[in-house]
């Protein structure tokens, strides 16, 4: 079960990333393709199944937030990229937008290799 889960995780991670990614370029662009219904519900579709998948981890292996350090660094870091996913898309500027993008990558980064590493970075 553990690794099913794993791997439906690691593949939501990257559906969600590259939909970020995607959505980042067509708003730069200012694409029509945004406003297609796809686009408005599968990132949300995608990161619900993302959050379950990461629930469900949690119970499997026992550890939890606020309890496991690596955890709530990982928590934190998916806290910073959320807000700052919203920012790259829907920031005011420009300028705001490119820095939103690059810095939730890179917490998105951070949170990727406290998994692997299962040792918190920032907090440790």
């Amino acid at each position: 079960m553990y690794m099913a889960l794993k791997h439906t995780h690691l593949l939501l991670v990257a559906l969600s990333l590259s939909l970020l990614v995607l959505r980042f370029i067509l708003s730069l662009k200012g694409s029509a393709l945004l406003q297609r219904k796809f686009l408005k519900i599968a990132p949300h579709v995608v990161d619900t199944l993302l959050l379950l998948s990461a629930v469900g981890l949690m119970i499997t292996i026992n550890q939890y937030p606020f309890v496991t350090p690596w955890l709530t660094e990982k928590f934190i870091g998916i806290l910073a990229y959320i807000a700052l996913g919203v920012m790259a898309l829907k920031g005011r500027t420009l300028a705001l937008r490119v820095f939103a993008f690059v810095g939730a990558l890179g917490w998105l980064v951070l949170v990727v290799k406290v998994a692997i590493t299962k040792t918190p970075v920032l907090f440790g």
